[in-house]
């Protein structure tokens, strides 16, 4: 399928013995359903067959893993959703539904790719809409919180304690400027 396909690789063979015990090929011992699930999670294809009839039996197995979840209360199918899916297997509407959520969960997959991608990058903010004009306004806002305090003080030398007066009301005015515009950047977003 997916991963198996992309990469190659043959899917996990697990053979199911009249015991009902899986067989793991590739590895020569018995396996759980846990175990199973756990390979899917590491990205691996799996397929699991009856040994003496050959049917593939692994859309059955996974269903059973899904269940199994579930019912531990590990929900990810809301209610309406399963409804759904039952109904579908009694309308015109089950030969759209497997195209659907395979689409569905394509799409599910590509945006996580996205996500990820995003969150890894130097700087996972930087992209974001109106990110350039939060960090102004976080600028101003520290400014103003600071009395211009950043890298530099800006306000009257502690030797000259009268002459920075006209400075510090220019600087007042400017930074009661930028956050006019950056209220009014905010309320155009």
């Amino acid at each position: 399928m997916g991963n198996a396909k992309a990469t190659g690789a043959e899917p996990l063979l697990i053979k199911r013995y009249a015991s009902r015990r899986l067989y793991n090929t590739e590895t020569s011992d018995y396996v759980t359903l846990e175990d199973i699930a756990g390979f899917i999670r590491a990205g691996r294809e799996v397929k699991i067959v009856d040994l003496k009839s050959g049917d593939d039996l692994t859309r059955q197995y996974l269903l059973q893993i899904i269940a199994e979840h579930e019912s531990r209360g590990e929900s990810v199918l809301p209610i309406a959703v399963l409804t759904d899916l039952v109904r579908s297997y009694t309308t015109q509407a089950q030969s759209v539904v497997p195209d659907f959520l395979a689409m569905s969960f394509e799409m599910l997959k590509q945006g996580q790719s996205k996500m990820v991608e995003n969150m890894t990058a130097i700087n996972p903010m930087a992209s974001m809409p109106g990110f350039e004009a939060m960090r102004a306004q976080q600028e101003a806002f520290f400014k103003a919180m600071t009395g211009g305090m950043g890298k530099t003080w800006s306000g009257p030398a502690q030797d000259d304690e009268g002459e920075g007066d006209t400075s510090s009301k220019d600087e007042l005015a400017d930074i009661k400027k930028q956050l006019a515009e950056l209220q009014s950047k905010l309320s155009r977003m």
